[in-house]
């Protein structure tokens, strides 16, 4: 096939064909022919030329040039595209490096190989073309709910037809019971958009807390106005949710609203889910407040909460144990969902059996230790003392407000205390000593003799140790594995020794030793501060 006068008008033809059937610029049509037409003149002209081709836009013919461009001496490796500046001052009067020179050449015949790779070359430009297009138009509707089309079903993944593109829909991102057919119709959030080699992926999911949170904006005009905001979603997919909600206008039940006249609202979100039943609770910033509306229906007496530990712990009426912890651990797993916080439910009367549990235990402690009768050692308990350091160091006051003691009396408890904690301390400063401990993590303000001897039982046995200790490796902390919180136990973690109290010894020691800049550290400070200030004043 010849470029010819008779041809070249059928460029523009098709090219204009091709972009309105792939919603494509014809621009990157033309392209695309412009390379395909300059790979059939190479294998023409040899591989080694630089041919280029340029098609006019108006009256579609091919202009085919030979490009050669001015390199250094020592740089010419190839003599059909590159040439020296002598050579080039044969065709032009002042080369410079860099320059080009410029030779039209002879149309080629294309045969039928050629017109073959030239084919493949276009198509592979188009489906390019056609997949940055989809990716451009779905990257910002990432977040959103989208209606669709079932195509067909693959190995249980469902692949929905979306307009100008296709969806994904994995088997652990539909809801249990569904099942589609071709041409049903199904409506989606799109969780994600990813450029991939094979195209853009759109993944769509039923399941996400996000869907449940879009189907109420969309039911709920108050929601979608800003006057309600949902706060937090947990969803056992097609068995249950819970959804938090606060109204931002005093006149309006987020509740009731969400609610709607005779359930209409939550109805419509239910039939959506496939009849997942809802709970839609009040939001409240007091966490346990909030607690006790997420684990509803099931009453709640007592709510003690670890917010370090970021866990809580519920107390509830013997008869109520079922209902608050569900059926499998639903109510109780969503309520956990829902506030972020890992949630220990117990009875009346485990709580009961836990408190007696500790109360004999402390009081054994200070009849061990203080050489008290157990009536004594349990008014100290009954009074809210729990430890020696408590006895040893409380202002003298709180010993006198106990019934028969006096002051004597008092300071007799707070020496026994005292001899007991200098014993132990200076028996686990020797057993430290003895494990090789140096001098300088011994004279480190903050370290007591039993932490130090903790951190000698862990290796920690220098400044330099301690100063390369993370904060949660001495105060414990919580890690999330596989979706799930597992307790990281900290070597200082039994002396109450929190990660704030464990950052400040860490960075302290990396002072001491020279490995940290003070100033830098005051700088950065105030650097956040002044950030902070700015984004306050934005908003």
């Amino acid at each position: 096939m010849a470029i010819t006068s008779a041809n070249q008008l059928e460029l523009l033809q098709t090219a204009e064909a091709v972009a309105r059937e792939k919603m494509i610029d014809p621009e990157l049509v033309i392209e695309a022919m412009e390379e395909s037409l300059a790979r059939a003149a190479k294998s023409r002209y040899g591989s080694e030329m630089d041919i280029r081709v340029s098609i006019d836009r108006k009256t579609g013919r091919a202009t085919f040039t030979r490009v050669r461009t001015v390199v250094e001496d020592d740089l010419l490796e190839n003599y059909q595209a590159e040439m020296t500046v002598e050579q080039a001052k044969q065709y032009m009067a002042d080369p410079q490096i860099g320059d080009t020179l410029t030779d039209e050449v002879p149309p080629v015949e294309m045969g039928r190989i050629a017109a073959q790779s030239a084919k493949q070359v276009i198509l592979q430009k188009v489906r390019e073309a056609e997949r940055d297009r989809q990716f451009e138009e779905f990257k910002d509707r990432a977040g959103t709910i989208i209606n669709g089309v079932v195509k067909r079903e693959e190995y249980g993944n469902v692949i929905v037809d979306i307009g100008r593109g296709e969806g994904i829909l994995r088997r652990n991102e539909k809801i249990g019971r569904e099942s589609y057919r071709n041409g049903d119709r199904i409506r989606c959030y799109i969780k994600d958009v990813r450029r991939e080699a094979r195209g853009p992926q759109i993944f769509l999911s039923r399941t996400s807390p996000e869907f449940m949170a879009e189907l109420f904006k969309m039911e709920v005009p108050e929601i979608y106005d800003g006057i309600i905001e949902i706060k937090a979603v947990a969803r056992d997919p097609g068995s249950r949710a819970k959804i938090a909600v606060i109204s931002y206008d005093g006149s309006i039940d987020p509740v009731g609203a969400c609610v709607g006249m005779r359930g209409s609202r939550v109805q419509a979100v239910v039939n959506e889910l496939q009849g997942e039943k809802i709970d839609i609770i009040p939001w409240n910033e007091d966490v346990p407040t909030f607690l006790v509306n997420a684990l509803q229906p099931a009453e709640v007496s007592k709510v003690v909460l670890d917010e370090e530990a970021e866990r809580i712990e519920v107390v509830v009426p013997d008869e109520q144990l079922s209902l608050a912890i569900g059926r499998r651990g639903q109510n109780v797993r969503l309520a956990s969902q829902l506030t972020g916080l890992d949630i220990d439910i117990m009875t009346e009367e485990e709580e009961s059996q836990r408190r007696q549990k500790e109360f004999e235990e402390r009081t054994q402690l200070f009849m061990d230790t203080l050489d008290l009768d157990e009536f004594f050692a349990q008014l100290l308990v009954s009074e809210g003392f729990s430890n020696l350091e408590e006895v040893a160091y409380v202002e003298l006051d709180e010993l006198l407000v106990i019934d028969g003691v006096d002051e004597d009396t008092a300071n007799e408890l707070q020496a026994r205390a005292r001899d007991h904690i200098d014993a132990i301390n200076r028996k686990a400063l020797e057993k430290a000593v003895e494990m090789g401990v140096e001098q300088s993590l011994i004279d480190f303000e903050g370290l007591t003799p039993q932490m130090i001897e903790a951190l000698a039982d862990d290796g920690v046995k220098t400044l330099e140790d301690f100063a390369t200790c993370a904060d949660w490796e001495l105060a414990g902390g919580w890690t999330t594995v596989d979706g799930e919180r597992v307790k990281d136990d900290g070597v200082l973690e039994k002396f109450d020794v929190s990660l704030a109290e464990a950052q400040d010894m860490v960075m302290t020691a990396r002072i001491q030793l020279g490995w940290v800049d003070p100033a830098e550290l005051e700088a950065e400070a105030e650097e956040a501060e002044e950030g902070v200030e700015t984004e306050e004043a934005g908003a």
